[in-house]
């Protein structure tokens, strides 16, 4: 995914955008979903973001945009950034959440994290753009690394090292976990999840979402086939016993 540095000018490539989202962060959301990512998880509900392709915006037009719905958000809402792999236009973010911030403006990321490297100038990179973001909501998809890349296609170690690397800087967290029967909710690897989630210093909230297959209409329409299309959206039952492993109800704040 390409992205222009440049301060007014830099331009980030965007799929789509939400003005009024409520499950995306605290209060009343702007989310905007980015082009872009590395993962190519089986249950993925928008395949069409994993392209680098998408309505290039600067920062700027994207701020104007969003901030012409600030009477949604009242005291607590106010602007996500999603995906594809937002981290991967950490540039355009950077300067996206400047403007954001110096109006005020709550800020949040909701990223699997891949993207995450301490090499420089990566790192460097981050540091900027975790000085203007309010939360990091974290998708843990898999604990076990092997079943992380069968699932998604790539490993997850640096995942891990960014929820501790969050941790150690004190940003607020959301932890989610996306349930599919018989494939993320082994009763091994929900409580190994558990376990460092519980070694984290500052995850305020963890979610279970249970897997449903609307995806499937864009991976037909994009020619790809849906390894998925048998599962079935898990019970509230095996929700229930997701959450108890997970300790969910630790962290509703």
């Amino acid at each position: 995914m390409a992205y222009i540095y440049g301060r007014d000018e830099i331009k980030g490539f965007v799929h789509s955008l939400e003005s009024f989202g409520l499950v995306d962060g605290p209060g009343v959301r702007f989310v905007v979903f980015m082009q872009g990512c590395f993962l190519r998880c089986k249950y993925c509900h928008n395949p069409e973001t994993w392209a680098g392709s998408g309505s290039a915006w600067t920062a700027k037009q994207l701020f104007d945009k969003a901030w012409r719905f600030r009477a949604y958000w009242k005291s607590n809402g106010g602007i996500t950034v999603s995906g594809g792999e937002p981290l991967l236009q950490m540039g355009f973010l950077t300067e996206f959440f400047r403007l954001a911030k110096k109006k005020g403006v709550h800020t949040a990321i909701d990223t699997a994290g891949q993207p995450f490297a301490k090499s420089e100038p990566w790192l460097s990179g981050f540091d900027d753009l975790m000085k203007l973001t309010d939360l990091v909501i974290l998708d843990l998809k898999q604990w076990d690394c092997e079943k992380h890349r069968e699932l998604t296609g790539m490993g997850n170690d640096n995942i891990k090292e960014m929820a501790r690397y969050l941790s150690d800087m004190g940003k607020p967290m959301w932890i989610r976990r996306v349930l599919v029967p018989g494939l993320t909710d082994g009763e091994d690897d929900l409580r190994a999840t558990a376990e460092f989630i519980s070694s984290l210093k500052t995850v305020e909230r963890v979610e279970v979402l249970p897997y449903h297959a609307f995806g499937v209409p864009s991976w037909e329409k994009l020619g790809l086939e849906y390894a998925l299309k048998d599962v079935k959206a898990p019970t509230d039952e095996q929700v229930a016993r997701a959450e108890e492993m997970l300790n969910v109800s630790a962290y509703h704040k």
